[in-house]
């Protein structure tokens, strides 16, 4: 089969390569996949060049989520040759064919797509751990979400819409901002950063909760306008540096400052975690989630896929499609 191989941690995808590799074999308990689309998240890119907390030995073969065709089960699986299926895979995901234990797979929603479907296991999980286990989030909260463009980014302004919070979607392209406003209709938009003054203004003192994909300078300035009792939640890193906060801010305005691990946290608590997807998925069968789609690419253009995500030129997902 075709794969997209990582044999060697590099700069620039230097390591990664297109490659002929032998079909997995599968094991018991486990479902063997035809991948039909595999959603391409930022945590792809830092395994690729080693930045990541995660580090496989390689040779290995990205790709964390996947929707497709079981191929093969085991007959008390639950599936059956030719079922639509959504999976989590951690790794494998970008290539022709992948086996995936048959307790991170199930059943796809009929209406979405296989490209829609492999583009909310990871995204909205990572919202949803966020926004409802961590932060508590209540109805009618001031949620600030930055970075609120990419994939991670827009699922929690979705998420946070179909929880009933009020919501503020950040990022530095206001004409990525303007889709976002048109597609998923936030109670405002604000450049980042930048957005200090606004925020403070908009929510009469500061934010419930902030959640930050982006870190660095975005981050700094966050703690100058979440409210008292607020929980500012770390995601990631995508401006490339990762800030430090001062402790006598949080002591003094009374905020806490949350480290999100979504699949750390369903390891640690797997039954928390099949609860998270339970709700998740039952959300996106029902229309309340609305994943978004920026682009697709076959397997064999994964580079033009790659440059896209690491020069922020998408709004939404992006799915690679062996």
């Amino acid at each position: 089969m075709k794969a997209l191989v990582i044999s060697a941690l590099a700069s620039d995808f230097a390591g990664c390569t297109l490659a002929d590799v032998p079909d997995p074999v599968r094991a018991p308990g486990e479902v063997l996949i035809r991948v039909r689309a595999a959603a391409l998240n930022f945590p792809d890119l830092l395994m690729a060049e080693g930045k990541y907390q995660l580090k496989p030995d390689v040779p290995f073969v990205p790709g964390m989520e996947v929707a497709g065709e079981a191929v093969a089960a085991d007959a008390d699986s639950g599936f059956v040759p030719g079922d639509a299926v959504v999976a989590g895979t951690r790794l494998g995901g970008f290539a022709e064919l992948v086996a995936v234990d048959a307790r991170s797979v199930r059943a796809k929603p009929a209406n979405l797509d296989f490209a829609h479907a492999a583009s909310v296991g990871a995204a909205y999980n990572t919202a949803y751990v966020a926004l409802v286990r961590l932060a508590n989030v209540q109805p009618g909260e001031w949620v600030v979400v930055h970075g609120a463009t990419g994939g991670v980014g827009l699922a929690a302004v979705d998420l946070a819409k179909a929880l009933g919070c009020r919501v503020i979607a950040t990022s530095r392209s206001a004409e990525k901002l303007a889709v976002v406003a048109a597609d998923y209709a936030p109670d405002a938009t604000l450049p980042a950063p930048g957005f200090r003054e606004a925020v403070k203004e908009l929510t009469g003192g500061g934010a419930d909760v902030i959640y930050d994909p982006v870190g660095g300078d975005v981050f700094d300035e966050s703690t100058r306008c979440i409210g008292f009792g607020g929980r500012l939640l770390v995601v990631g890193f995508t401006s490339g540096r990762i800030a430090s906060v001062a402790t006598n801010i949080p002591l003094i305005k009374g905020f806490s400052v949350i480290g999100v691990r979504a699949g750390e946290y369903g390891r640690r608590f797997p039954d928390k975690g099949r609860e998270n997807q339970d709700v998740i998925w039952a959300m996106a069968a029902e229309g309340r989630l609305r994943p978004r789609l920026d682009s697709r690419y076959p397997l064999a253009d994964w580079r033009a896929a790659f440059e896209a995500m690491r020069d922020s030129r998408m709004v939404g997902k992006i799915v690679i499609e062996p």
